[in-house]
């Protein structure tokens, strides 16, 4: 009887935390409750950022193309700039070596330092190193520090803006991400949380404690970075959750 309770008691602790890991992770494969932000055909709800740099943008053979002008920063924009929680997919390829990702909860940067503040999802080509493959980039102009957050790496950033990391076991490597072909990548932003994977394994998470918390809610915008890059995205959809 003894043994047999205990047996009980290791199953529910075991459960109960792997439901707390699988929390703070992206979720597996269900596509319920998703929806495209992107047609296949056009750009339609998209914009440019800054407004120049639209003929950077254009769509071929199903997917978004982006290929840089110029050595800066440049965006297209989702046209919901309120998105609050939230899970998105899509999939990429980079053609060209270079520098891209996803920025999410955008605002507009006050400070000028960048086009957007916000929390970026990292992506760039193999060998550019885990500071931008599989990282978190946070974009927060001139008011707060940039900690950093490579790949596989979790980071926590407590009330007075100071970090502290973990390190992920079994996380992204360069050798999962596909050189010059399609990229599954799904990112979940909710609350003060934000993670992310590629190709179905966990690249790097953050925990935003920051008082006030100033990106609650923002745009979502492909990024380029460099001049004569070349980056594609399709299956862009998304799905918004609720807190718990």
């Amino acid at each position: 009887m003894r043994q047999a309770l205990c047996w009980v008691l290791l199953i529910v602790f075991s459960t109960h935390v792997f439901a707390q890991d699988s929390a703070a992770r992206p979720s597996a494969t269900s596509e319920a409750g998703f929806v495209p932000i992107f047609d296949g055909r056009s750009l339609t709800g998209w914009s440019a950022v800054p407004e120049n740099t639209a003929a950077d943008w254009s769509v071929r053979d199903g997917a978004i193309v982006g290929i840089g002008s110029q050595d800066r920063q440049i965006y297209l924009v989702w046209k919901d700039h309120e998105l609050a929680d939230f899970e998105l997919k899509f999939q990429y390829r980079l053609l060209t070596d270079g520098n891209t990702g996803v920025e999410i909860r955008a605002n507009p940067d006050a400070t000028l330092r960048r086009p957007f503040q916000g929390y970026h999802v990292d992506i760039g080509h193999v060998d550019i190193g885990p500071n931008v493959l599989g990282a978190w980039d946070f974009h927060f102009g001139k008011q707060r520090r940039e900690h950093a957050c490579p790949r596989g790496t979790s980071i926590v950033i407590d009330e007075q803006d100071q970090a502290r990391s973990t390190v992920i076991a079994n996380s992204l490597s360069p050798q999962d991400v596909r050189v010059r072909d399609w990229n599954d990548v799904h990112v979940v932003a909710k609350g003060n949380h934000g993670s992310f994977s590629i190709n179905g394994k966990f690249a790097s998470a953050f925990t935003d404690n920051f008082r006030p918390q100033p990106f609650a809610r923002g745009a979502i915008g492909l990024q380029l970075h460099e001049r004569g890059m070349r980056v594609e995205f399709r299956n862009l959809r998304i799905k918004s959750i609720g807190k718990d």
